[in-house]
């Protein structure tokens, strides 16, 4: 935005400094004006018949107030420019931290230092602000370069199977067929899952009631026959003594999100006998949802980076049809913090993650 050039703010506070200091000057002398000289006779006789009187008074006082108006000027004007220059040095520490920022720099940090005051708070918020920025920029950046990788993975298979049916015309079309489709659709599931992930962080949608507990049976029943499958036990319970646990949401979103936890828990649980247990429960004006499984103990130094986008431990990594990209739960903390909720993970001690969700409760 272009702006017409203008006095800076160090000339303005300069005269601001000597109009303040003419002006107490000039009140100064009006006082004396006013409870004194207009007091002293202006006869030839003088106060009390003794001389000087109010005109000798005057000629030899108005001189002396004027140079000392002048001088309080001059004083006001260079006084007033040395301080507001000491004051306005954070901000133009601030301000070239600004620039430097804007020209792609996120790293440069203002580092004010001294006591705190309004400007040294300042300078640390704006350094916090810079520090916030540059993580959201790397993991952005970290999501486009991943995001093109796992796009571009399914798409350099199709080509390659492309390829080999033109060179052998005579190969069977039925298998080619069928596993360009298994490419194909891991191909709109990883899509699907961006697009869910970016409507969850922009958080454009409409509120309505929403009880987690039935969510959660929902979520079970259609993941119920992969839990099987796997031989996996899976329970769904609710404390209902502090009322039905409801918030306000996307239902579609929070369904996927609970959808995501329960199918995640399922899939990374123990090869067999395993178990999932979902709980939900409302504590005064937080809705909780609390997921279960068993498993392969896990480091916190792990745990601690799952919600991260395509972020997949090597022990988590499945190699079956259910293996993922590494969104769930990226997609999940996604969903929890558009709905202003916090998500927590917590290792197991005996093997397998505690996943807790704790949502507002509805009004």
């Amino acid at each position: 935005m272009r702006r017409q050039p203008g006095p800076s703010a160090r000339l303005k506070l300069a005269l601001s400094y000597a109009g303040f200091l003419f002006v107490a000057g000039a009140l100064l002398l009006a006082v004396v004006w006013m409870f004194l000289l207009r007091y002293v006779p202006d006869n030839s006789q003088g106060l009390l018949g003794v001389s000087p009187n109010r005109y000798l008074l005057v000629r030899t006082f108005a001189p002396a107030a004027a140079a000392a108006m002048l001088f309080l000027l001059m004083f006001g004007l260079l006084g007033g420019w040395v301080l507001a220059g000491r004051m306005l040095r954070p901000l133009t520490r601030i301000a070239d931290a600004a620039r430097t920022a804007g020209k792609g720099s996120l790293s440069h940090r203002v580092r004010m230092e001294g006591r705190q005051d309004e400007f040294r708070e300042l300078a640390d918020t704006f350094d916090s602000m810079l520090e916030q920025l540059e993580s959201h920029v790397a993991e952005q950046q970290r999501f486009a370069a991943n995001a093109s990788h796992e796009l571009r993975t399914p798409l350099a298979i199709s080509r390659t199977l492309l390829d080999v049916a033109l060179k052998d015309p005579a190969r069977d079309h039925r298998e080619l067929l069928e596993r360009l489709s298994v490419v194909n659709a891991r191909a709109i599931d990883l899509t699907e899952a961006l697009l869910l992930l970016s409507r969850g962080d922009r958080g454009n949608f409409t509120r309505e009631s929403v009880d987690l507990s039935l969510l959660a049976e929902e979520a079970a029943e259609t993941l119920l026959p992969l839990a099987e499958q796997r031989r996996i036990t899976l329970d769904v319970t609710g404390d209902v003594t502090g009322g039905a646990p409801r918030t306000t949401g996307s239902p579609e979103l929070l369904l996927r999100m609970v959808t995501n936890l329960v199918q995640n828990a399922v899939v990374h649980n123990l090869p067999a006998g395993g178990t999932v247990t979902v709980r939900t429960e409302a504590y005064g004006d937080t809705s909780v949802l609390r997921v279960e499984n068993t498993g392969s103990v896990l480091p916190a130094e792990l745990v601690a980076t799952l919600t991260e986008p395509f972020r997949r431990g090597t022990e988590r990594v499945r190699t079956d049809e259910h293996a993922g990209v590494g969104l769930g739960l990226a997609i999940v903390h996604s969903i929890v913090r558009a709905h202003d909720g916090i998500l927590d993970l917590t290792p197991r001690p005996a093997g397998g993650l505690r996943v807790t969700v704790r949502l507002p409760a509805e009004p």
